[in-house]
């Protein structure tokens, strides 16, 4: 009799087990791990991550200092979901990587700013003035663009969003345009005349595009949608139930609030 009671008692608990694991695979995925650039993606995912705890989901935010790392890191099935980049440099970074990147959403825009350095204005650039752009392949193109805008420089309409520095065809100034990674280029402001910064970098030196640029991509110009910052999942998680619920809390009015309340135009929420 103690044989078939402890038998009844086992089968019971596995049973148990069982149904229990079959009710969790139901819920899905109750933990999102997702890499972003410190400033401000992952600021931006805090506010989201209140928004998704609302709704039984855990956040966790990995912080990225590269362009590189996080979309590698995703495609190694270490992260649900990344949020730093714009779908330029998505693509050019699936074609070199052949990796099987994929965006799922526009979240916000961060104008590309041009900052002084040892030159405190663009009427005071000398001949042979140096300028420090971006060396990744979409942001240089956006910089070279943002220079030509300003009457600096004049660019090949024919290499588009794949200019280089091989590219101009006019520089009246004998500008020497410098190529540095772009989370180096606020070191190199001491050293250079002016700078084209990316967004993200300039927030995280504590510099506003607004109101410490020399000039900047403008919220109407094609580089606002063009360049609008995407969250990012392997292609096949884009119906994914919890990463659904991510887009949704970082397109609520909470989030939209926050951006526009702490980036006072240097992020633009697109949403």
């Amino acid at each position: 009799m103690k044989k078939v009671l402890s038998f009844v008692l086992v089968f019971t608990l596995a049973f148990t087990l069982f149904a229990g694991c079959g009710a969790n695979s139901k819920q899905g995925n109750k933990k999102i791990i997702v890499g972003a650039s410190p400033t401000p993606h992952a600021e931006i995912l805090a506010v989201a991550k209140e928004v998704l705890k609302e709704k039984g989901y855990e956040l966790e935010i990995k912080e990225f200092t590269d362009y590189v790392q996080p979309n590698l890191t995703l495609e190694s099935k270490e992260l649900d979901a990344n949020y730093f980049q714009h779908t330029p440099y998505l693509n050019d970074f699936n074609a070199e990587h052949k990796t099987n990147l994929v965006s799922i959403a526009e979240i916000h825009y961060e104008p590309l700013g041009i900052y002084p350095g040892k030159t405190k204005t663009l009427d005071d650039l000398k001949d042979g003035a140096q300028v420090a752009i971006p060396n990744d392949t979409t942001n240089e193109a956006r910089a070279l663009l943002l220079l030509e805008a300003q009457g600096l420089i004049k660019v090949d309409p024919n290499a588009g969003l794949k200019a280089t520095i091989n590219d101009i065809v006019e520089n009246p100034k004998n500008l020497k345009i410098i190529e540095i990674e772009a989370a180096q280029l606020v070191r190199s402001l001491a050293d250079v005349d002016i700078a084209v910064i990316n967004g993200n970098y300039a927030i995280q030196a504590g510099m506003n595009a607004m109101t410490d640029s020399l000039a900047r991509e403008e919220k109407v110009s094609p580089a606002a949608t063009t360049y609008a910052n995407i969250l990012v999942v392997r292609k096949g998680d884009e119906n994914r139930e919890d990463l659904k619920a991510l887009v949704e809390a970082l397109k609520s009015d909470k989030v939209k609030q926050f951006i526009e309340e702490k980036y006072k135009g240097s992020v633009v929420p697109v949403f």
